[in-house]
């Protein structure tokens, strides 16, 4: 059943955030994980603009999730074509809103299935812990491996991360977001 999910507005400075009574839970991830295709999965139509250029959010995107809680779509990291000044901004923007936003709940992580763990991904679940925010990796394009390579590949970020919410996730065969739903409500949102 598609959702009602609504755009509600794009924001640098905590002064632009949008003021409302909800939970917030932020997506992040490498410019070229999925992320606005997975965001799109979750609200069951094209609400998040997908490019054929990575790095093309450069706000923070603040999405009304059917009055349930707002998902907070923050920009790409690990684009090389941003410039040290540009990285030095987004770098401020992320951590100031992953800082100080008093409503949220969590971090969704999202990778692309086949890429290692590495030092950004590590050093985004540090600041998380260090800032007591739960965190859950998505891993991204499961359909591009067989079902035990997938399950390898969430056994070996779980192993790897010492975290339990992994899951995979498919946008062609539209899977796994259910999971990250019930997930993020049932240990985020609803406690």
């Amino acid at each position: 059943m598609p959702k009602k999910i609504q755009f509600i507005k794009s924001a640098v400075f905590p002064t632009d955030y949008p003021e409302h009574k909800m939970y917030e839970v932020a997506i992040a991830g490498r410019s070229n994980a999925g992320k606005s295709s997975f965001i799109n999965g979750l609200a069951s139509n094209k609400i998040a603009k997908v490019s054929s250029t990575p790095g093309k959010t450069r706000l923070l995107n603040f999405f009304n999730m059917e009055n349930s809680y707002v998902l907070v779509d923050m920009p790409g990291y690990g684009f090389a074509a941003r410039s040290g000044k540009e990285m030095n901004e987004w770098e401020k923007m992320v951590e100031t809103f992953l800082s100080s936003r008093e409503c949220l709940k969590g971090l969704i992580l999202v990778m692309d299935i086949r890429r290692a763990w590495t030092d950004e991904e590590e050093l985004l679940k540090e600041f998380t812990e260090r800032n007591g925010l739960p965190i859950a990796v998505v891993l991204t394009k499961a359909d591009k491996m067989s079902r035990s390579q997938m399950l390898q590949a969430v056994a070996k970020i779980k192993k790897q991360t010492g975290l339990s919410a992994v899951f995979a996730s498919s946008t062609l065969q539209k899977t796994g977001y259910d999971e990250v739903e019930t997930h993020v409500f049932e240990n985020w949102i609803k406690s």
